[in-house]
């Protein structure tokens, strides 16, 4: 229930949260509130009147003011009381044998692509695909960059040397390998842990051929000796607010000062990792954020201070697809 109704007792907020958020009987709700189990199976509109809360219910994400344009505040807010699907990505040439396995496996999925499968989100894969290898758990939103990318990469002359500067589990750079195998990867990331688990992802998925590094990219200095790169890909650190459907205790416990101390963050990093951009080459801004200051602000920052080329720039809105949200931006050196 994040930030709406804090007036009353946490105990009734819970409640309302349980019956808001359930699609079937309850036996919490049967004992406790009875005549509200007997309309779990309403529409979210017809408990919001149930309830009599509409209004107050969308003060579950209190921060509209400083959401990106083009966000629909209380379809957003509606959302954090859907489970969100598990995505999987699958990998070339396996498509055919992973959705056989799932029906096999007595496994529900719904098609969003052929291949972008969405599962329930408790659904256990892992003994069932052979993950990294077959397929990829990413988020719908996620796989979309592959547009822009393929786009991007298709006018890069000479091949594509791409670095992937905050690179965390390296689901955007197995994306990039399955676009174009033959793609020069560099990985770089702060944590050290990370580093180690994408290493064993990578061999997993069949990639051999990538430099990686550790580095704090909040510091400029010498990356790799004459390290340049025609695409850059910087899926930047940020407060994750268009995933707090899969992390709702952040509704509660947020401090929104952490905005802007992430907007500054990001500047610096862009400012750094731009340095390295060859000339015509690409930059993929990216967040999972629905605050401007993370989004749009750090977009002036780069074509008003870094003076790159903006090609395009769009939120891809998860909360009608049970999806995360993100913000993407292409721009050109």
């Amino acid at each position: 229930m994040g930030k709406a109704l804090t007036n009353l007792p946490v105990e009734e907020r819970m409640l309302m949260g349980l019956f808001l958020c359930s699609t079937k009987a309850n036996g919490v709700l049967e004992q406790l509130k009875p005549h509200w189990n007997a309309e779990v199976r309403a529409s979210f509109k017809e408990k919001l009147t149930i309830l009599n809360i509409q209004p107050q219910v969308f003060d579950v994400f209190p921060w509209r003011e400083k959401e990106s344009p083009g966000i629909d505040h209380d379809h957003f807010s509606q959302s954090f009381f859907i489970q969100p699907d598990l995505f999987l990505r699958l990998r070339p040439g396996h498509e055919s044998d992973v959705k056989e396995k799932l029906k096999l496996s007595g496994i529900d999925f719904s098609e969003r692509t052929p291949a972008c499968l969405a599962l329930p989100n408790n659904s256990g894969i892992e003994s069932i695909i052979d993950l990294d290898r077959e397929a990829v758990v990413q988020d719908y939103n996620s796989q979309k960059t592959a547009g822009i990318l393929q786009r991007s990469m298709t006018e890069l002359p000479g091949g594509v040397s791409a670095w992937d500067c905050c690179a965390g589990s390296g689901g955007k750079s197995l994306l990039l390998y399955d676009i174009d195998p033959t793609i020069n990867l560099t990985v770089s990331d702060v944590r050290k842990a990370i580093l180690v688990n994408l290493e064993k992802r990578f061999s997993r998925a069949g990639i051999k051929k990538f430099r990686k590094f550790l580095v704090d990219l909040t510091r400029p200095h010498l990356l790799l000796p004459g390290a340049d790169f025609n695409l850059i890909i910087c899926d930047a650190p940020c407060t994750g607010s268009g995933t707090w459907s899969r992390t709702p205790e952040q509704l509660c416990f947020f401090d929104e000062k952490k905005i802007d101390d992430y907007s500054s963050l990001q500047k610096k990093i862009v400012s750094n990792v731009i340095a390295y951009l060859r000339k015509d080459g690409f930059f993929l801004y990216i967040t999972c954020s629905v605050f401007k200051n993370e989004n749009e602000e750090v977009v002036s920052f780069i074509r008003n201070e870094l003076r790159l080329e903006l090609i395009q720039m769009k939120v891809l809105t998860g909360y009608d697809e049970k999806a995360d949200t993100l913000f993407t931006s292409l721009f050109r050196k």
